[in-house]
């Protein structure tokens, strides 16, 4: 499979196997696989690889190869979806609560605010979160938390 967006071509080969299951100590093991990762950055011309090993719990009727790597390519949606948000919105990487209960609790609630805004603005993440961000009474109307509240402002 072959890729051409993001500034580089990108290919990805797969190889999987149910021949090593029985040599694998992982409960519920389908498949093993490995994944061989080229990328030519096309203004430099460097290229890079990687090989991957994993293993998954659908067996060879359930998934062929091509649906493993499918998938496999999608846990990057997982990634730029909700991490690359965290990151970006939230300079979630350069937050110092780092003791207690406190970095789950402050995680929390950003994939909160994340979800609430994902669910009820038609806007991007940080659109919204800009607007929001510059008038408090915004916010309790967003979330319609005052009797008063002016309905949705940012859909």
């Amino acid at each position: 499979m072959t890729d051409y967006g993001h500034g580089r071509i990108e290919t990805r080969k797969i190889w999987v196997t149910c021949k090593l299951n029985d040599y694998l100590d992982f409960p519920y093991v389908g498949q093993a696989f490995a994944i061989e990762r080229e990328a030519i950055d096309k203004k430099t011309g460097k290229v890079s690889q990687e090989l991957v090993y994993g293993i998954t719990s659908q067996a060879d009727y359930d998934a062929t190869a091509e649906k493993i790597l499918e998938t496999n390519r999608g846990h990057w949606c997982i990634e730029n979806s909700c991490h690359y948000i965290l990151d970006c919105s939230f300079n979630e990487d350069k937050c110092r609560i780092r003791t207690g209960h406190g970095p789950e609790n402050i995680s929390r609630l950003r994939r909160f605010a994340i979800g609430v805004i994902k669910t009820t603005s038609s806007k991007g993440v940080t659109e919204t979160m800009r607007k929001l961000a510059m008038n408090v009474r915004i916010v309790f109307d967003y979330l319609k938390m005052t009797k008063n509240s002016r309905g949705l402002c940012c859909s």
